[in-house]
């Protein structure tokens, strides 16, 4: 029907609003499409600066990488060459402290005055300070650079005890505490030279806090462990400083009165834990304050578990028959201070000394007929590049039969220690103590 056919008002208004809200919808629906439009837009705009800054920050976290294992492999460069240079500094620094060692021990035994017996005491507690220092600074410098290597072999915990006791004993009679040994005839698998380090510094730090009652070693065996405990009635270590302990230069409050003078640094457990680690031997510890406190280390049992313990040196020199008097000694060393300490210090054991810097002095030394060396004692390390394991080798072949032969050197190297063995060599590390190497020499004579 047309439009003006239509009479009715009410129809015709009925009409025009269906027709306005048509047109309405239809406004609506275009607007909306115009409005995704726009928003889909936007988002596109922000999909693509996010995807930017991804990218940005991927490459700089690229870059940090390639920084970081740049920063990584210097650092390591540089803490290779920090033990390469502690090790070189140590044998330079040791040879002094060597010949400083063997000529106080000289001068101690012309002593007659106390005084002079007193001053000649504390030169030696000094310059043992001095070694124990070094010696552990350059333990931490190998230990953190992965340069040790252990020797597995089965140790006498009955001779490693001797040993320690007859270390530990004055100390502990000085302070008036008592220092016990449980008898032990077992053997474990274990680095002797680095069990013994790790048992002397748990020793030293029982003695040290402990103002009264003693010290106590003994062992317990838990299927194929050895659980060796240090035990002492000391101050005790608190909850909150139980990993603290292990670190460096912490040092526990000890009650007064309670430390040996000087106090150490508060490194031998940082090593402890060191040597442990590269051992594989858990240490671990339960303490009360005040009641004191007991070090645990668990060493694998040997093979061959019992074993009947060696005699150690200190028995040796001991045993009737065992002497110096004419001993004639070939001493090779290109230091000339600790050549004339060594020297002075033989002779006053009443050793006849000839010395020699170089193989070849030394097989200049041999050709003299008339004199054969009882023992070569030699540096490793000697002038014109020479080596003492060599010079000893050449020195045996010259007199066609093995003399024994003593190698005494700075040089910590496991290289060192292999070689001197395979030619069935002692071996001695500077500094030297004086009783240790009579007592050696007088072992290797009998």
């Amino acid at each position: 029907m047309p439009l003006r056919d239509i009479d009715d008002v009410e129809r015709l208004k009925k009409i025009n609003a269906a027709l306005v809200s048509r047109v309405e919808r239809s406004m609506d629906q275009q607007g909306n499409a115009f409005s995704l439009f726009q928003t889909a837009i936007s988002l596109e705009n922000r999909v693509r600066m996010r995807t930017e800054e991804l990218h940005a920050t991927l490459r700089h976290l690229e870059q940090s990488n390639i920084d970081l294992s740049a920063a990584k492999e210097n650092a390591e460069q540089a803490n290779l060459s920090k033990t390469r240079f502690l090790a070189a500094a140590s044998h330079d620094v040791l040879q002094p402290l060597n010949a400083a060692h063997l000529s106080v021990s000289a001068l101690a035994e012309v002593q007659t005055s106390e005084e002079g017996r007193k001053l000649v005491l504390q030169v030696e507690r000094s310059l043992q300070t001095m070694e124990d220092l070094l010696r552990t600074l350059l333990d931490i410098s190998r230990l953190d650079a992965g340069v040790v290597q252990p020797e597995i072999v089965d140790v006498s915990l009955e001779t490693l005890f001797s040993s320690l006791r007859s270390d530990f004993q004055p100390v502990a009679e000085i302070k008036g505490l008592g220092l016990r040994f449980r008898p032990v005839n077992i053997a474990v698998r274990s680095d002797r030279t680095l069990l013994r380090r790790i048992l002397q510094n748990i020793l030293s730090n029982a003695l040290r806090y402990t103002r009264t009652g003693g010290v106590l070693v003994g062992t317990r065996q838990r299927g194929g462990i050895i659980r060796i405990d240090v035990a002492d009635t000391g101050c005790g270590i608190p909850d909150e400083q139980r990993e603290a302990v292990f670190e460096e230069f912490s040092r526990g409050k000890a009650p007064p009165g309670a430390e040996l003078a000087g106090g150490g640094l508060g490194l031998g457990l940082a090593i402890v834990r060191r040597m442990a680690g590269a051992l594989g031997h858990p240490v671990t510890f339960s303490s009360r304050v005040g009641r004191g406190t007991i070090f645990h280390v668990d060493v694998p049992l040997a093979f061959n578990a019992v074993v009947e313990p060696s005699p150690t040196p200190a028995e040796a020199e001991r045993a009737p028959g065992y002497g110096l008097f004419g001993t004639k000694v070939l001493l090779v060393e290109n230091d000339i201070d600790v050549l004339n300490a060594m020297g002075s210090l033989l002779e006053r054991w009443r050793c006849e000394v000839r010395t020699a810097t170089s193989t070849g002095e030394a097989l200049e030394t041999l050709g003299d007929t008339d004199w054969v060396p009882d023992i070569v004692i030699a540096d490793q390390h000697l002038d014109n590049g020479d080596l003492g394991i060599l010079t000893v080798a050449e020195a045996r072949n010259y007199l066609g039969r093995d003399v024994p032969a003593l190698i005494v050197t700075a040089d910590p190297s496991q290289a060192v220690i292999a070689a001197a063995r395979a030619a069935g060599i002692e071996l001695m590390r500077k500094p030297l103590k004086p009783a240790q190497l009579r007592a050696l020499l007088a072992h290797l004579l009998a």
